[in-house]
């Protein structure tokens, strides 16, 4: 019977024997010096390439030895334990996972039986986000040890390509506010605008995170549950007086889901023809504005939630700052005295 691996020996190196693929000519070590060791492996190699069914059923009966779910466990029951392991926003985000159009094919498949192509025209007929979820699924099942290896190598995963970010400019956030007819939705967006807070945030606002007498706003943020407290101008205060006394700032925009309101400011853009912002654009220009400005990075960083520099530095990278004169800095911060001529 014609073989495709055939085992050599080479006195150079140790006396490591290798295993020559026929059909390619590439020759690779076996890592041994021992020949009966080095011919099973030979042996399984030619074995595999014969009946790779039939191998895979052997596989599987030796993995369910250990675990008898192996042969039943779908990617829904993947999901399933995620989204019971989350709370909150980030169960919400999950829960709306499971009804991505491109992974609900893979889901009733078993995840012992699934192949990198399967991952891969799942990630190729979807978006950004199932690339970004079905990694976390496979990593999931192998991290429980729910798949012996990885379907997908590490270095075969497709690249994560965001959407470009971008803050939101003075001139665009005062061409839809000046053309928003709802008041509320105004307000809303002019809150934004000064506290860089996140929507779910401004939108969950009532009148007792307000001191008037301190002028700040305090809040926790959803996402991580810390606290900001962010103090405010003579801007934004005659908005929030004129923003209920008691209760929610915003009763008509607090109960809808994140996406809603999203579409609503996506509605608002379209009408005066503002492109490539979002909601989350008004937490770019909050960071850019205060690295232009130079606005301490510290008070900037903690007024935003960020927990992390490279985070906040990433919100405000795009800030184009105009470095004074040194002379010019020097006389503004310290007066040099003057000199006698």
């Amino acid at each position: 019977m014609n073989t495709r691996f055939r085992l050599i020996f080479r006195g150079v190196r140790g006396g490591m024997y290798y295993c020559v693929d026929k059909n390619t000519g590439k020759r690779t070590s076996l890592q041994t010096t021992n020949e009966d060791e080095a011919r099973q492996i030979v042996e399984a190699k030619n074995i595999a390439e014969r009946q790779p069914f039939l191998n895979l059923q052997i596989a599987k009966a030796y993995i369910a030895g250990t675990d008898a779910g192996i042969n039943s466990r779908t990617w829904r029951d993947v999901l399933e334990a995620i989204v019971n392991t989350k709370h909150g926003p980030n169960k919400a985000r999950w829960l709306n996972t499971a009804q991505d159009r491109a992974l609900l094919p893979l889901l009733p498949r078993t995840i012992i039986d699934t192949k990198g192509d399967d991952l891969l025209r799942t990630m190729q007929s979807g978006t950004v986000s199932t690339n970004v979820y079905l990694r976390r699924l496979h990593n999931f099942a192998l991290d429980m040890n729910w798949l012996p290896w990885p379907i997908l190598p590490k270095r075969q995963w497709p690249a994560v390509r965001y959407k470009e970010k971008r803050a939101i400019t003075w001139e665009e956030h005062l061409a839809i506010i000046t053309r928003e007819s709802n008041p509320e939705r105004r307000m809303f967006y002019e809150c934004c605008w000064y506290l860089g807070a996140a929507q779910s945030d401004v939108a969950g606002l009532t009148a007792e995170n307000i001191d008037w007498q301190a002028k700040t706003v305090s809040f926790n943020r959803r996402k991580t549950g810390t606290v900001s407290i962010v103090r405010f101008g003579r801007d934004l205060a005659p908005t929030l007086r004129a923003l209920p006394s008691a209760g929610f700032l915003f009763p008509g925009l607090q109960p809808m889901r994140e996406a809603h309101r999203s579409t609503e400011f996506a509605r608002a853009c379209r009408r005066v023809g503002v492109k490539g912002v979002t909601l989350h654009s008004y937490r770019y220009a909050w960071a850019e504005r205060a690295r232009t400005r130079g606005y301490p990075e510290r008070f900037a960083q903690e007024a935003l939630g960020h927990q992390s520099k490279a985070i906040h530095r990433a919100y405000a990278r795009k800030a184009q700052v105009i470095i004074p004169a040194m002379e010019d800095y020097e006389n503004k911060v310290v007066p040099l005295p003057a000199v006698a001529v």
